[in-house]
């Protein structure tokens, strides 16, 4: 499998000869110029896949990417509305001596990564941004679902995408407001089904064993990517391995006494220390997330910044907060932002409300692997609520927050090293 490491090393700056130069290339520009900076992650990859490599230009006009010169990236870039610059040798060296006089640096990336999409075969449009993100880019991805994880078949994917998710059982927490609704309890009964012919009696169970399954893939080397509901509830799962937390409402039976004492948070990944809420009425997992405190603020007020990064010395962070802003429009989701007294010492933080406890968007190691998660379920919907129409990302095509998911993709794809840990 391509990519099994988390450290990121190579600069092209010390791959690009002055030979390598003289012939022309095409420049993506990814400041606000761009026409369409969704797809142009899509032409990136489009690049990729048809064996030429791509230059990253990591903290240079938000995050611009070099592709080769041809007629039939020419053709590609214009049928996506994608704006390119051709750009000459003497001015790839002049770019290149900017990057290396500044905070900025070159990555090579060389290989599409094989994507998996986590996700139910009952998904809605109106379920995902990352597979709404995808398709309006033209990415292609797998999805898999509890079958194949068991089954050992994330070895075949490079990054896994984890839908919006509960990996703890319970539906989501929807019981009180959605139990009596058609489309609770047809998914109840297909978790219940899954389960059972999976070989677990409980969905609790067998979700948390889907979780901890993930969690090996990650620590082989794999990337993961999670959204809303799976990053809190994932770590939830891996903490409570034969400990029972779901409440008779959602599995039939009670809870093991004293769980909230029984966790195990060197089992997580992100966080540590997290109070779960037991109450099969309120919809809350734990008191990792802050919705509450992002609702309180209001839609107007509700923004985070992301930090900056020296692109020559943390090339993993710089990659993931490439953008032609700094400051991102927050949305809400189920899990829309992370206690920042609850995250790991390790795990670092990519995007924060400013003057608060509060992370939006975090990364971190696990084993060979790296995890990233991104608080918030729609990036260019406040306030997604089941069923509501998909989001038309043609009225978006410059979003800020949807970059951020994409960066995500390209990332497995950087020249890299293996690591021992």
């Amino acid at each position: 499998m391509h990519g099994r490491a988390a450290c990121f090393i190579c600069s092209a700056l010390a791959v690009v000869s002055i030979a390598a130069v003289a012939r022309a290339d095409f420049l993506v520009p990814m400041d606000l110029s761009q026409t369409n900076h969704l797809k142009a992650y899509g032409l990136a990859y489009h690049v990729l896949a048809s064996g030429e490599n791509v230059k990253w230009l990591l903290n240079y006009r938000g995050g611009s990417f070099l592709i080769p010169e041809t007629n039939a990236f020419s053709l590609e870039a214009s049928a996506r509305n994608v704006r390119l610059e051709r750009v000459d040798g003497a001015q790839i060296a002049a770019i290149l001596q900017e990057i290396d006089e500044s905070n900025a640096d070159v990555v090579l990336l060389e290989k599409a990564p094989a994507i998996a999409i986590y996700a139910p075969p009952n998904k809605q449009p109106w379920d995902d941004a990352v597979m709404l993100a995808l398709s309006y880019a033209g990415i292609p991805y797998t999805i898999v679902y509890d079958r194949e994880v068991l089954a050992g078949e994330l070895e075949k994917y490079d990054w896994l995408h984890l839908h919006h998710e509960d990996f703890t059982g319970q539906y989501g927490k929807f019981y009180a407001g959605f139990r009596a609704t058609e489309w609770y309890i047809k998914e109840q009964i297909l978790n219940e089904q899954i389960a059972r012919s999976l070989g677990y009696d409980k969905v609790s169970d067998e979700k948390k064993a889907v979780a901890r399954k993930i969690a090996e893939y990650v620590r082989a080397g794999g990337f993961v990517f999670a959204m809303c509901s799976a990053t809190d509830s994932f770590d939830i799962a891996l903490a409570a391995e034969g400990v029972d937390i779901a409440p008779r409402e959602y599995d039939h039976d009670g809870t093991t006494p004293n769980c909230q004492k029984l966790l195990d948070y060197g089992k997580c990944l992100a966080f540590e220390n997290f109070t779960l809420v037991m109450d099969p009425l309120v919809y809350e997992f734990s008191d990792i997330d802050m919705t509450p405190t992002a609702a309180a603020r209001g839609e107007w007020r509700d923004y985070f910044t992301l930090f900056e990064f020296s692109a020559k010395y943390d090339p993993v962070p710089t990659m993931l907060v490439q953008d032609h802003v700094s400051v991102i429009k927050g949305f809400m989701g189920q899990t829309t932002s992370f206690r920042k007294s609850l995250i790991k010492k390790k795990v670092l933080i990519l995007g924060e409300v400013k003057d608060g406890d509060e992370a939006r968007y975090i990364h971190g190691n696990f084993g060979l692997g790296t995890f990233t998660f991104l608080g918030g379920h729609d990036p260019e919907d406040y306030q997604h609520i089941v069923g509501d129409p998909p989001t038309d990302l043609g009225l978006y095509p410059n979003s800020p927050g949807y970059r951020l998911i994409l960066n995500n993709i390209l990332f497995p794809a950087a020249k890299k090293k293996e690591q021992k840990t």
